[in-house]
């Protein structure tokens, strides 16, 4: 008989919920919890290693990530023709505001544009699309300008101008002298401004 009470006390005394406003926990839930609490670390530090793998990083040199051209002196003059650079996808284009970094791609179906030496502007090969020295709508299907891409203007290891998207259009950054660096930023895309404002549209013939 007296066994028998002793069971039930500990039974009780494993299965404990206090009579007052807090629930005491017994050891077999404190466990569960940690092993829970332990498992959802887990889950999140394998999510966050796997995110990080899977997230692109781009080396320097390589096409979405930044290409250093050194000290502004390697910029062509204002009335030089653009310069391709086939490994970062843009033609270099210095301008009475700055420098500017074009997409090589037409901003109409995605095809290659070239510079056509006959008109003295870009054209598209494959529907025609027509745009000046500066990147600026001329003619053709297309909806915008050319994109651009980031030219960031680096003084004593700062970034001290870069590339903007303004009301106006792309605006390029100012070299402030032939020391600063040049560097292009193929991971920052800007967007060309809309065919309709374009200070080069050619007008349609009456």
């Amino acid at each position: 008989m007296t066994t028998l009470t002793l069971d039930r006390k500990a039974s009780a005394t494993d299965e404990l919920i206090d009579e007052g406003p807090h629930r005491t926990i017994n050891r077999r839930e404190f466990l569960s919890y940690a092993w829970g609490v332990a498992a959802t670390v887990l889950m999140v530090e394998a999510g966050a290693a796997t995110f990080a793998y899977a997230y692109p990083r781009f080396r320097a040199g390589e096409f979405g990530g930044k290409f250093t051209l050194g000290a502004a002196t390697v910029l062509p003059s204002m009335d030089a023709l653009p310069l391709a650079n086939p490994a970062g996808k843009f033609w270099l284009v210095n301008t009475a505001q700055g420098p500017k970094a074009l997409y090589m791609v037409c901003t109409h179906l995605g095809c290659l544009y070239k510079w056509d030496i006959a008109l003295n502007h870009f054209k598209c090969p494959c529907h025609n699309s027509e745009y000046s020295r500066e990147g600026d709508y001329i003619a053709g299907p297309t909806s915008r300008s050319l994109d651009q891409f980031a030219v960031e203007i680096i003084e004593n290891g700062k970034v001290v101008a870069t590339t903007q998207a303004t009301s106006q259009g792309i605006a390029p950054p100012s070299v402030i002298n032939e020391q600063v660096e040049l560097v292009v930023n193929t991971g920052q895309r800007i967007m060309g401004q809309a065919a309709a404002l374009s200070p080069a549209r050619r007008k349609p013939e009456a």
